[in-house]
């Protein structure tokens, strides 16, 4: 197949984050390629940094009302005049290779959408660091927003997604979901008979947020989201959406039991989060990481597990 990649990537208010995405994407080795942004209702808009581009890369630029992302994806990819879309956050830097992985993947083994893997750039702070650990770690997720293969049919992200023009045009693309509306793009595709894959070498460097007040945030909301994607999609669900809630309920049952002077169910925890920073020290060769790993790994299991108890009941 004759592969025509559009990049399509809705941005609110990220002029600085567009403009190191665009000069990571101008080291490209896959060529040619477009670039469709679309400005989501931006009071501080970027298109000062899409000029700045304009002479190294097919960049079109489009100004919308404030829709929300995943109606500005859409707008994207029907301005787009590639036959297989790419979608990115702005708050992304591409690997050189990176459509070079895609094309020699999807001209290898064809998918109609496929998903890859997020890393932590050398320049990323100590906290975006540990979010990225915490995100893709064994330990944490079970690898599975990671470089995990066998995790049966990979559920595409929408920092670093891909989808036919065919397969947008049957399924309309992303619904009005605000949170969560990569997993029920990729339900729908499924239900039309369209495969994903991972494509695990198609990482991108994911900045991801940047204090932990803004990680709780987006994992309460990840929380929140899952129940209602379970109940509009009955057959998904699966016990493992329940263990950040278990985990944090068994920690607040320890803690009572601490008062009655039983304090052996602590050790699990005290080994747990031991285990989470000498293994995040280790991947990352810094210390600071594993450090922060471990405040991360508590603050994604609470903000995730309180938000899917509270969507729950």
């Amino acid at each position: 197949m004759n592969l025509q990649f559009s990049i399509i990537i809705p941005v609110y208010n990220r002029p600085n984050e567009v403009d190191e995405l665009l000069e990571s994407l101008t080291k490209q080795t896959q060529l040619p390629f477009e670039i469709i942004i679309v400005e989501d209702g931006s009071p501080n808009t970027c298109g000062h940094i899409v000029n700045k581009y304009e002479k190294d890369l097919n960049l079109r630029y489009f100004l919308t009302k404030n829709q929300g992302a995943g109606k500005s994806r859409n707008y994207g990819m029907q301005k787009a005049t590639g036959n297989y879309f790419i979608i990115f956050d702005s708050d992304c830097l591409i690997p050189k290779h990176y459509l070079e992985t895609v094309a020699q993947q999807l001209n290898s083994r064809y998918t109609d959408a496929f998903g890859g893997p997020d890393a932590a750039h050398s320049s990323f702070t100590t906290i975006q660091k540990a979010i990225n650990y915490s995100m893709t770690s064994l330990f944490t997720t079970g690898g599975i927003r990671g470089k995990k293969k066998s995790v049966g049919k990979f559920q595409p992200r929408s920092f670093n997604l891909g989808i036919s023009k065919e397969a947008f045009l049957k399924t309309n693309g992303f619904s009005d979901l605000k949170i969560g509306e990569d997993i029920d793009l990729t339900f729908r595709l499924w239900n039309d008979g369209f495969e994903s894959q991972l494509i695990d070498n198609a990482f991108v460097y994911h900045k991801r947020r940047t204090s932990f007040g803004q990680f709780y945030k987006q994992t309460y909301a990840f929380g929140t989201a899952r129940p209602l994607l379970n109940k509009r999609y009955p057959g998904t669900a699966k016990i493992t959406y329940w263990f950040p809630s278990l985990f944090l309920l068994g920690f607040f049952a320890t803690l009572i039991l601490s008062f009655t002077g039983v304090f052996s169910c602590l050790l699990f925890y005290l080994f747990y989060s031991v285990l989470i920073g000498v293994h995040a020290t280790i991947i990352n060769k810094n210390l600071q990481v594993g450090v922060a790993s471990i405040f991360t790994t508590w603050i994604q299991f609470a903000g995730y597990g309180l938000g899917f108890l509270k969507s729950i009941l």
